[in-house]
């Protein structure tokens, strides 16, 4: 990431999480960070810290799901600097629960922020770049996105759509000078468990039980992993070793990764509320 620090960066979900990290971690490379966040008291917040160590960062509220907000910020910020070197959509809500115990609503909602929340993103962004002809869209799915995920099925779905659609977009984009990456983390420690929707279940009883917990990276570890890969311009950003570890098994021979679906599952039945 070594280019003059005139460099202007727009983070999505940037409150939180690896948002607030990527946006930490961009700041101290000198860039120019807008966090936006549908929760704008924290996407202040952020900013706030960042202008502390004298960086420069505003924040700025945005619904991903709504193409027009996402449009709105992007061109703002394009006329207010001059330019817009990363865009990174990474705002994502999730459901917990088996799809017998769901409903169509929280699945639309989970899809109209995750995936439409990137397409927004990513087509008001690319707008911007053609027109200047420089720029890096970095989606940011999961590796969720690159084998099922019984429990967090509309989650899963959503992630796997946004790899499809960042590799079609890097294909288009390339001949325009404009770079698209997808990063997929592994198990990430952040507070999005805190705000998911549960489907019968208690959100209690699903920290309680939630496995490889011990195997949880800091959110500060996945955006230097990310920006590591941004850097490089690599296609796919599979992160940490034994995420990429698990891809290539589970391409390699998919059956094998059947016992563990099992496991987790019967672990998962037991906390199940009766009705």
């Amino acid at each position: 990431m070594n280019k003059p620090a005139n460099r202007v960066a727009l983070v999505t979900g940037g409150a939180s999480g690896i948002g607030r990290a990527l946006c930490e971690e961009l700041a101290a490379e000198g860039i120019f960070v807008v966090v936006s966040d549908i929760n704008f008291a924290g996407a202040q917040e952020v900013a706030d810290a960042i202008r502390e160590r004298h960086v420069c960062a505003e924040a700025m509220p945005l619904d991903v799901s709504s193409a027009s907000e996402a449009e709105k910020v992007v061109n703002e910020i394009a006329s207010r600097h001059g330019r817009l070197d990363f865009m990174f959509n990474n705002a994502a809500v999730a459901v917990v629960g088996e799809l017998r115990d769901g409903n169509v609503e929280d699945f639309r909602r989970v899809v109209e922020v995750n995936l439409f929340g990137v397409v927004n993103g990513s087509m008001a962004a690319y707008r911007v770049m053609l027109r200047q002809g420089f720029g890096h869209v970095v989606n940011v799915s999961s590796v969720t996105g690159l084998m099922p995920t019984p429990i967090l099925t509309a989650y899963s779905t959503s992630k796997w759509a946004i790899i499809g659609f960042s590799l079609a977009l890097r294909a288009e984009a390339v001949d325009f000078g404009v770079k698209v990456s997808v990063a997929c983390p592994g198990l990430v420690r952040t507070d999005i468990a805190e705000r998911n929707i549960y489907w019968n279940v208690t959100k209690e009883d699903y920290l309680r039980w939630l496995p490889w917990k011990s195997m949880m990276m800091t959110p500060a570890q996945a955006a230097r992993s990310i920006l590591r890969g941004v850097a490089r311009n690599q296609e796919m950003i599979v992160f940490p070793f034994s995420a990429r570890a698990a891809w290539r098994m589970y391409r390699a021979c998919p059956i094998i990764f059947a016992p563990l679906f099992r496991r987790t599952l019967k672990g998962f039945r037991d906390l199940r509320l009766k009705r």
